[in-house]
């Protein structure tokens, strides 16, 4: 693997298959922020935009715009739980724009959907982190041999984070060592 400070060969196909993971870690929330937001369709533009991407759209303006969107719903949300799964949208869009830099903080763009939708989940579900780790372990199932490739190209994720950093490590984990506890 590359040193922290080199270059990591991405292709097209490569950022294809971890934004089209990242759609589906966002799409299986979306619904707890439509609940609190049903107006709001700005998430859902996002996760719609990411999948365009991954099954052979263009990485343009507005994806990125999407992304920026989602970011901005999310401010709007009345709960905890409704502005991770928004943030979990804004991941899913902006996983189309992984830097191939060996840096841990790239593994944010790789696995942060799976993350704040993990902590999404833990928040609806009162706060409890047992769900969040079912929901990692759920998450990590969706990982193709394609996601799994481009992340070991990468160092651990980072430390830090709060409570979807940790779910963040725990998925890194899940899916560079499975079967491990």
């Amino acid at each position: 693997m590359a040193g922290e400070a080199g270059e990591i060969v991405l292709s097209k196909q490569d950022l294809r298959e971890v934004t089209g993971f990242a759609a589906a870690c966002a799409e299986a929330v979306i619904e707890m922020f439509e609940a609190d937001r049903p107006d709001d369709s700005r998430p859902r533009h996002a996760i719609d935009a990411a999948w365009e991407f991954a099954r052979g759209g263009e990485r343009g303006k507005a994806l990125r715009d999407t992304a920026w969107a989602a970011l901005k719903a999310a401010k709007s949300a009345d709960t905890a739980a409704a502005r991770e799964a928004a943030w979990a949208a804004m991941s899913a869009a902006g996983a189309a724009y992984l830097h191939p830099l060996a840096k841990a903080t790239q593994v944010k763009h790789l696995l942060g959907a799976g993350a704040h939708a993990a902590r999404a989940a833990e928040l609806v579900a009162g706060d409890e982190p047992t769900v969040g780790a079912e929901h990692v372990a759920h998450v990590a199932l969706r990982a193709t041999p394609g996601v799994v490739d481009v992340l070991n190209r990468f160092p651990a994720a980072p430390g830090g984070g709060g409570r979807v950093g940790e779910l963040l490590r725990m998925l890194d984990a899940a899916l560079r060592h499975p079967g491990r506890p």
